[in-house]
Formats: structure tokens, C-alpha cells, sequence
């Protein structure tokens, strides 16, 4: 698969990260599967979190032969320094493992969200400490409203930025562009979810992927379309959906993946203005 530098430093993620989620409440021998297939396809790259029910817990074991070579990605919902310590050391004992490559504070909404993390007690004073003693190597963040992720750019030098960089969000929803304009400027490293992701659930409307909260990218072309579009940007690597069918598009979109073409991208901009479905995000619609 190919891959593609980390931001500022020598490091070369997969295009296609392994969402932690692919793992949720799966079996042992089925999280193991899932993981040898990621390796087999040639993905190093593996992003988790506290609040993905058991994901690190079936992770830890199947990743765990691999771990020496893989890039593993965490996160953290806490927002002050101590609670924020606690649950690392609780993702490091599921996660089997004695460092985190790269640690993230998770889901950055508001602004008063920004100013608890920049505190002086904040979480992210507790990610410094944690990278001098080398238990992380980077530090990002993710978030899914532009103007959240826009202030938290300028006020710390972040290794990467985990962002909604989906073409309906794009063009539709008005968001992302600004993100990888900053990011680029920063030398930030630009990770991108909810690429495969089409729309919300209606009201009432059943939920035929029930790991995503949000409808994906129902057959591989519309996985394929969308993936394309996140990849001819400058970012380093687009996290998949929790289910596996998703996982399989994305590593065959990712194999065969070329650049849009000038034509392919006004084709992509005239489909998303004419969509009559809602982004999953917009500049009003920032939560999940």
C-alpha cells in the first residue's frame, strides 16, 4: 500500500489507517483476523480510543505481535492534565504496550474545550511531560468544528490534526479547506476521518451499518469516489468506518488509488451541490 510522510518528521503512514473500531466487540480470533488482515494489506497505521467500548482491550492482544512495527494512535477525552493521565495509563495497560506514537486530544468542539486543554494544569501539559519522557512521540489532536481546530493550530505547534476531510463536507458543508490551508502553514500533518461517510441517519431511518452513527458509503464505488477525493489532498492518511466490508473498499480504492483529474473534481463539486442530502458536517453542524 502506499505511503506517505508524517508531517515534519521521517516517519510514513499507510494511506489507509485501521480504525479502532473495526475491533469492537468482535471475538479475540476475529480482532486477531481483522488485524493480520491490515498487515497483510500493507497498513502500519492503527488509531484507537477509550470511548470505542472495548476496542483497545480486543486491540491490544491482536496488535501486539506487530506492535514494533505499526504506528499506533491514541486519544484522550479528558481535558485537564490529571484525568488525562489516568486514562493513558489505563489505554497503555489495554493496549499492551510501554509508549503511544502518536496521542491525541480527542473531539476538540469548543472554545471553552480549547481553553481547558491550553490551561496550565490542561491535558496538554500532560502531553509534553509525556513526550520528553518518550511514552508518546507525537502529539495531535482531533476535532470535527473547523473553528475549534483553527484556534488550537495557532496556539501549538501540533504534530498532526485529525479532521473530517470528506468531499460532501468539503463542498456541500463548507468545511476543510481552511483546516488544510493552516495545517500546511503549521507543517501539521493532516489524518483524515469520516472520509467514507455519505450523511446522518434519518429519524427512524435503519441503521444498516450499525458501528457508524453516521450513513457510509453504501458499495465500493461510493467508497472508492470518496476515498479519491480525501487521497488528492495533502493528507497523509484517511482512518476507515468500523465495519470490515468498509476496511476492504478502502485498501482496494487505496491500491488503485490515482489523483482526481481537473474533470473528476468539478464532476465530484456539481454532485455534492446537487446532493439533497445534509453533510454529516457543516460550519453550523460541528457535532456528532
Amino acid at each position: 500500500m502506499q505511503k506517505r510522510t508524517y508531517g515534519r518528521h521521517n516517519v510514513r503512514l499507510s494511506v489507509v489507517g485501521f480504525g479502532g473500531i473495526l475491533v469492537t466487540d468482535e471475538s479475540v480470533r476475529e480482532s486477531s483476523r481483522r488485524v493480520s488482515l491490515a498487515i497483510d494489506r500493507g497498513v502500519n497505521y492503527f488509531d484507537v480510543a477509550p470511548s470505542y467500548g472495548n476496542a483497545e482491550q480486543m486491540l491490544g492482544p491482536a496488535l501486539e505481535p506487530y506492535r514494533r512495527n505499526v504506528f499506533l494512535a491514541c486519544k484522550t477525552t479528558m481535558r485537564d492534565a490529571a484525568a488525562a493521565e489516568t486514562e493513558f495509563r489505563a489505554s497503555l495497560r489495554k493496549l499492551r504496550t510501554d509508549h503511544i506514537d502518536l496521542y491525541q486530544i480527542h473531539a476538540i468542539q469548543t472554545d471553552e474545550e480549547v481553553e481547558q486543554v491550553l490551561a496550565r494544569n490542561g491535558a496538554l501539559s500532560l502531553f509534553e511531560k509525556l513526550r520528553r519522557s518518550g511514552a508518546i512521540r507525537y502529539i495531535g489532536f482531533s476535532a470535527h468544528n473547523e473553528e475549534a481546530a483553527l484556534r488550537l493550530l495557532s496556539a501549538f505547534a501540533f504534530d498532526s490534526v485529525l479532521f473530517p476531510i470528506n468531499w460532501l463536507a468539503w463542498h456541500a458543508g463548507g468545511i476543510g479547506s481552511r483546516l488544510m490551508d493552516a495545517a500546511d502553514e503549521c507543517g501539521t500533518a493532516v489524518l483524515a476521518l469520516k472520509a467514507l461517510a455519505q450523511q446522518r441517519w434519518a429519524p427512524g431511518e435503519e441503521h444498516t451499518w450499525h458501528k457508524t452513527w453516521y450513513r457510509p458509503a453504501g458499495n465500493y464505488q461510493e467508497a472508492e469516489r470518496a476515498l479519491r477525493f480525501t487521497l488528492s489532498r495533502p493528507v497523509v492518511a484517511a482512518v476507515s468506518p468500523g465495519h470490515i466490508e468498509h476496511f476492504r473498499w478502502a485498501c482496494d480504492a487505496a491500491d488503485r488509488f490515482t489523483p482526481l483529474s481537473a474533470a473528476e473534481e468539478r464532476g465530484i463539486a456539481e454532485l455534492a451541490q446537487s446532493a439533497t442530502a445534509e453533510p454529516v458536517f457543516t460550519r453550523s453542524v460541528t457535532t456528532i
